[in-house]
């Protein structure tokens, strides 16, 4: 199989009219896109920006970033993401941060005068990167950098996890970890090393921000594999139903929340006729949810398990198993893919019988060591005799109250189940007597009428034991999401917040 940096340099073989990156309803050529890329990576070889530099870029879902990742990641560099939905601090407070030597971000941001003189206080050079213009914005006329270089582990990509349920951190991906995950993926789904002319064939949609792992993820897949890539600048369901119709995509990517914005729109089943499968994987994704959009459109929906410290996904469903297995083993997030073993430990590590639900733990090339090693993630899960692996909940979301653990999405999926609840989050807040107790947050079905708190206590009281219950029901217009539309835990607060301010 051929590897990312030189699946990027094959790009150069490609025409320069071939249709490289459609933007909206606009596309760009290949032509375009390489010459950009040229220019971006003429500007960092200037100011001495060689393999194994660190580039920051303001990552937004648009053309100029993918001529930035082909220019960076083209010439080994480091990718430092940034993420341009944040507010002007906090891109200004990451990217100072990080310390990258080069900034690239749009001209818009530079014209945050407190994100400029910031970067050119910290002597980061900085250049603007908008169209085919490349502009030097901080940093001397000559700039020499020096660069130490990680020999053993090179790094490519530098990024946050979603920081949903706690303050994020930053990950560093290795070239090794991104190879690794490719190979995997081609392994699960039996694709790859297809000999095609660079950027024919079916196209690449990312839905996703590519500042997340899935979208940047998908972004490198295509890369990889030569394909023409359409990237929407946010998700909508028209953009999606509309890529997918145009293009007569067979698999599609489609996260729970916008799985659900789908099905209430109620796009017409021929829109979607040329999918074979969506995938779905950023966050837990409701078994009936799945039942109900095959149900709908008659496509099966291949659930992933990943997270960015694996640089993508390392679990799943594909066609074949769903059909064989998905009966019998409706709830789980599928197998190990080929390569990745799995079990479950206790608390003190020791190594549980199958079917005894414990701490996840994952081995992989994909791992951060690379070795036989094995990673403990913060989720619970249990493995059965057929090795279908079923997340049970996660160990840093569990509320303890007065002794009784909580699982979240236990309490969730209940709320779900009334028919005016779209969607709904659940917390531990704490509490003096107890520790901590349960609190929800929900979001209606459009068009429903308000549901009262005391009705919504008793319909999941048929559900759950008691110390279940949520000890508040909070109604919002629309739960917060992040960029990987899981629901940001940090804003959900402080709505809460200001909802019980405004109570009182």
């Amino acid at each position: 199989m051929t590897g990312i940096r030189e699946a990027v340099g094959l790009l150069w073989s490609a025409s320069d009219d071939a249709k490289m990156v459609q933007q909206g309803k606009v596309w760009h050529t290949w032509g375009e896109v390489r010459v950009l890329a040229e220019k971006i990576d003429a500007e960092l070889a200037r100011v001495g920006c060689s393999e194994g530099a660190r580039i920051g870029v303001v990552l937004g879902n648009r053309m100029e970033s993918i001529a930035s990742l082909i220019a960076i990641l083209g010439k080994g560099r480091t990718i430092i993401t940034l993420n341009p939905m944040q507010p002007t601090a906090r891109v200004t407070a990451d990217a100072v941060a990080s310390l990258p030597q080069v900034v690239l971000a749009p001209q818009s941001v530079w014209e945050e005068t407190e994100f400029e003189v910031a970067i050119a206080e910290a002597g980061i050079v900085g250049f603007a990167v908008d169209g085919l213009d490349v502009v030097q914005r901080t940093g001397g006329p000559e700039v020499t950098i020096e660069i130490v270089k990680d020999e053993k582990d090179p790094v490519a990509v530098e990024m946050f996890t979603s920081g949903t349920t706690g303050p994020p951190k930053r990950v560093p991906l290795t070239w090794r970890q991104l190879e690794a995950a490719l190979k995997s993926v081609h392994s699960h789904t039996g694709k790859g090393g297809d000999e095609r002319e660079p950027l024919t064939g079916r196209v690449a949609l990312v839905s996703l921000a590519i500042v997340h792992i899935g979208g940047l993820w998908g972004v490198i897949q295509a890369l990889a594999e030569a394909r023409p890539i359409v990237v929407l600048p946010r998700f909508t369901v028209d953009g999606w139903v509309d890529a997918v119709h145009e293009h007569q995509l067979r698999v599609a990517g489609l996260p729970p929340a916008a799985m659900r914005s789908v099905l209430n729109e109620d796009v017409p089943k021929e829109k979607l006729a040329s999918l074979r499968a969506v995938t779905a994987g950023t966050t837990f994704v409701s078994p009936d949810l799945a039942d109900e959009f095959t149900e709908r459109y008659g496509i099966p929906v291949m659930i992933m398990y990943g997270a960015t410290e694996f640089g993508g996904a390392v679990a799943g469903w594909t066609k074949p198993l769903i059909g064989e297995w998905w009966a019998r083993k409706r709830g789980s997030i599928g197998r190990p893919f080929p390569g990745v073993k799995m079990r479950t430990v206790d608390e003190s590590g020791n190594v549980l019988p199958v079917g005894t639900t414990g701490r996840l733990e994952v081995c992989s090339s994909q791992t951060g060591t690379g070795t036989n090693q094995w990673v403990r993630t913060s989720d619970l899960a249990h493995l059965d005799d057929d090795n279908f692996v079923y997340i049970d909940g996660r160990t840093d979301d569990a509320i303890i109250r007065g002794g009784f653990k909580v699982q979240p999405e236990t309490v969730c999926n209940a709320l779900r189940a009334h028919s005016s609840v779209l969607d709904a989050s659940v917390y531990g807040k704490a509490d003096e007597r107890l520790g901590q107790v349960p609190i929800a947050v929900i979001e209606l079905v459009d068009g429903a009428d308000p549901v009262d708190e005391a009705e919504l206590k008793e319909f999941v009281r048929t559900q759950l034991t008691g110390y279940e219950v949520p000890v508040a029901i909070h109604t919002v217009d629309a739960l917060p999401r992040s960029v990987s539309l899981k629901v940001d835990r940090r804003r959900l607060l402080e709505m809460v917040a200001e909802l019980e301010s405004t109570r009182v």
